[in-house]
């Protein structure tokens, strides 16, 4: 009998791809150039060079067995030792290659600490707006998600409802920062508010509660901002990293979960989340973009070009009349729609071939999320689709 779930999960893809479809279809109708495509948070700068070197230094002069072979199931021994040096040397955690575990991306990693930390019934709070698939993950897991809104001022949570929607229930806590879809950055005061709240739930309740940090946008920051960690503030924190904006490889699927060296049963911990991998069948990440990403460790791709680019479209959409929340980090721009409704907005703007998400997917009404990680040449001809836009809400 075929799962009923999962069939309408499969016939219902996500509102970023089906306006990616759309775009394509656009595509072939009208001509590449004429489509406006802000849907996908696809990084266009270029992989470094270095790092395809990697690839083909590994591929002339590495023996075929060890290149193409199984790793551990928590990945190359090597590779983690390597990762956890580099951690330590930035960072200063004290971590151990034996609180790393590699994973085709921080999608394995996050549904993977989600099933380490969760059981039927138990629930997952997430901060609107939230990169949709947590639900997925949080729901595969058997937990419920509760949604706690952020300040909309300046996208910090709201804690005074993390309080009240905290429980002997909660399991765990997703952040996300820098933030997809409103590019915020968790301060530091906000970091140091939510490890307090959580640390005295813990003792409240009785319960462990954890602290899941996606960090796949890590390094993609600007104006000299930084991020706050939430393993310096948290001890039962469990870290979901991916190199897929860092270096421009989404396609190679390499990550890693990291459990906080300060976790309370920091083995007990890892244990879970080896064998939340083995139950999912996330086990040994490709061996080779293991084998690249630790040859490569503090490298990224040229980030001043989404620097560049946040700069061109803030300022193609404010001087249009549209009011948007200024980027700290990631390559995402959100917009509030004039008329309060996203999708009507979304819908709108397809009339000038511009494809902007609506918010609706990330648990909030009234935005659309512009993706800027595109060629700033598309950036700069969205300026006429995006005029033409204000003038039909009248801003201009």
């Amino acid at each position: 009998m075929l799962n009923e779930k999962m069939i309408e999960m499969g016939e219902n893809s996500s509102v970023i791809r089906e306006l990616f479809e759309y775009g394509n279809k656009r595509k072939a109708e009208i001509g590449e150039d004429k489509v406006l495509d802000f849907s996908l948070g696809n990084p266009n700068v270029p992989c470094p060079e270095r790092v395809t070197r990697s690839f083909y230094y590994l591929l002339e002069e590495v023996e075929t067995p060890q290149l193409h072979g199984y790793t551990s199931a928590p990945g190359d021994i090597q590779v983690r030792k390597t990762i956890s040096d580099y951690i330590n040397e930035r960072y200063e955690i004290g971590c151990e290659p034996s609180d790393f575990y590699m994973t085709a991306g921080a999608a394995a990693s996050l549904a993977i600490a989600l099933r380490s930390v969760c059981s039927e019934g138990s629930n997952v709070i997430v901060f609107t707006p939230y990169f949709p698939e947590y639900k997925v993950f949080s729901e595969n897991a058997g937990a419920a998600v509760v949604e706690v809104p952020v300040r909309t001022e300046d996208f910090q949570p709201d804690f005074d409802k993390l309080a009240e929607a905290l429980g002997p229930d909660t399991a765990a806590v997703i952040v996300n920062s820098p933030n997809n879809p409103t590019g915020a950055v968790l301060t530091e005061e906000s970091m140091k508010a939510l490890a307090d709240i959580l640390g005295e739930a813990q003792q409240r309740f009785g319960t462990e509660i954890f602290l899941i940090s996606d960090e796949p946008y890590r390094e993609l920051v600007y104006d000299g901002v930084k991020p706050a960690l939430p393993v310096d503030y948290y001890d039962n924190t469990i870290v979901c990293y991916s190199w897929s904006k860092s270096l421009s490889m989404p396609g190679d699927r390499i990550g890693y979960i990291m459990v906080s060296p300060r976790a309370e049963r920091r083995k007990k911990v890892f244990s879970a989340i080896c064998g939340s991998g083995r139950s999912l069948g996330y086990v040994c990440a490709p061996a080779l973009a293991q084998y690249v990403v630790a040859m490569n460790q503090g490298i990224t791709s040229n980030l001043e070009e989404y620097a560049k680019n946040r700069q061109l479209i803030y300022e193609i959409v404010t001087d249009c009349g549209f009011e948007a929340v200024r980027p700290d980090g990631a390559f995402y721009l959100f917009v509030k729609s004039p008329s309060g409704d996203g999708k009507e907005f979304s819908e709108r703007a397809k009339k000038y071939e511009l494809l902007l998400v609506p918010s609706d997917s990330f648990g909030i009404e009234g935005y659309v999320r512009i993706s800027y990680c595109v060629d700033q040449k598309q950036i700069e001809r969205s300026a006429e689709a995006f005029r033409g836009l204000a003038a039909d809400y009248g801003l201009i």
